[in-house]
């Protein structure tokens, strides 16, 4: 399938002033997103806040001066004051809504994940190609966090040498009542799985959990902690250790072993270490994601709103459209793998494109 020749352009490269961006959905994400980008983020501001409840709406607009509030996502990102359009409301509308962008021309920036299904996410990826450039970024931050940045390069200068093992940790606080072993692939594996993508730049080809005791601080029903084993198509392997109900805050480690050297990032985020006659040692981890991941999700936007000011859309290093079918194909066989035995193989459309590539990024 190849592209069309005529190129649709951003309304967004075209103006001279500060980007002006529409926010769909205000919940604690789409809030935080609407505050970060008022008062942290250089050369835009919010212009048209939607939300499904409107009084939250003209609540949060308040938080950004000049904005008005309209009633749908329809008029957010048909209005002729927004140049680009930042997605934070539930997951299950992102399909259509980003569709919407893209049938409009303008970039869009849109919180994980891309669809509640692979066949949707690669439909979002088809009318993508379909309009000849571009324009879709998908939220996830960490590839934005200074860490995960240092060994990305470390890994691009080869440093590291050939990745032979991907070892990473995600423990939360604490859960929702009603968190389940799907909501524990779908909401928080994804932040690893995508990471795969980041640092290997190939396709997960088979995805395996294993289960054991649980702490008694989860959920009924949940089995936490959980490991998913994941094995690429060059072979290499990465481990994802997920705990959701440690009761002690959020953490996030990753560990690559290569043929040089190995390398380990999220080890002392958030701690304080106090060096005393005797010795002591003294830490703080944070409660949540947002604190953890603030300058990453500031790192990100900054970057969305740099990539509509100069035309190109979607920042380096970004997470594309098709990142995010490509997490929704693995979610949906580790989801499988949460009832067999053994590992379950993910199955991939091929990526739109002269080249047909299933394993590029």
């Amino acid at each position: 399938m190849n592209a069309p020749q005529s190129t649709p352009q951003s309304t967004a490269a075209a103006v001279p002033h500060d980007i002006r961006v529409g926010v769909i959905g205000v919940g604690r994400m789409g809030a935080d997103h609407v505050e970060r980008i008022s008062r942290r983020i250089k050369g835009a501001r919010v212009s048209v806040v939607s939300d499904y409840l409107r009084e939250r709406a003209e609540t949060v607009a308040q938080a950004a001066p000049g904005a008005r509030v309209v009633d749908t996502p329809e008029e957010v990102i048909a209005a002729d004051d927004v140049d680009a359009v930042l997605i934070a409301s539930p997951g299950q509308f992102h399909r259509e809504q980003v569709l919407a962008c893209i049938a409009a021309g303008k970039p869009v920036l849109c919180e994980k994940p891309l669809a509640m299904n692979p066949a949707d996410a690669h439909d979002v990826v088809r009318a993508e190609h379909e309009s000849g450039r571009a324009s879709v970024s998908l939220g996830f931050m960490r590839r934005f966090d200074a860490g995960y940045g240092e060994l990305k390069d470390a890994l691009e200068a080869g440093e590291l040498g050939t990745p032979l093992l991907l070892n990473c940790k995600h423990r939360n606080a604490d859960v929702l009542p009603g968190f389940t072993n799907v909501h524990m692939v779908h909401d928080s594996a994804v932040h690893e799985i995508d990471a795969i993508s980041f640092f290997l730049e190939e396709t997960v080809v088979s995805v395996q959990t294993l289960t054991g005791r649980s702490t008694e601080n989860a959920p009924e029903g949940l089995s936490d902690p959980m490991l998913l084993l994941l094995r690429t198509a060059s072979g290499t392997l990465v481990t994802d250790e997920l705990y959701v109900s440690t009761r002690s805050g959020y953490e996030v480690r990753t560990e690559l072993v290569g043929s040089k050297a190995t390398a380990t990032i999220g080890q002392d985020t958030g701690l304080v270490t106090t060096q005393q006659a005797g010795g002591c040692w003294g830490g703080a981890v944070p409660a949540d994601f947002r604190p953890r991941f603030a300058a990453a999700y500031d790192a990100e936007v900054q970057a969305w709103i740099a990539a509509v000011a100069d035309g190109s859309l979607v920042a380096p290093r970004s997470a594309t459209a098709w990142d995010g079918y490509v997490a929704a194909a693995v979610c949906e066989a580790a989801e499988q793998s949460l009832t067999v035995d053994g590992a379950v193989e993910v199955t991939m459309l091929e990526r739109p494109g002269p080249e047909g590539a299933r394993d590029e990024h």
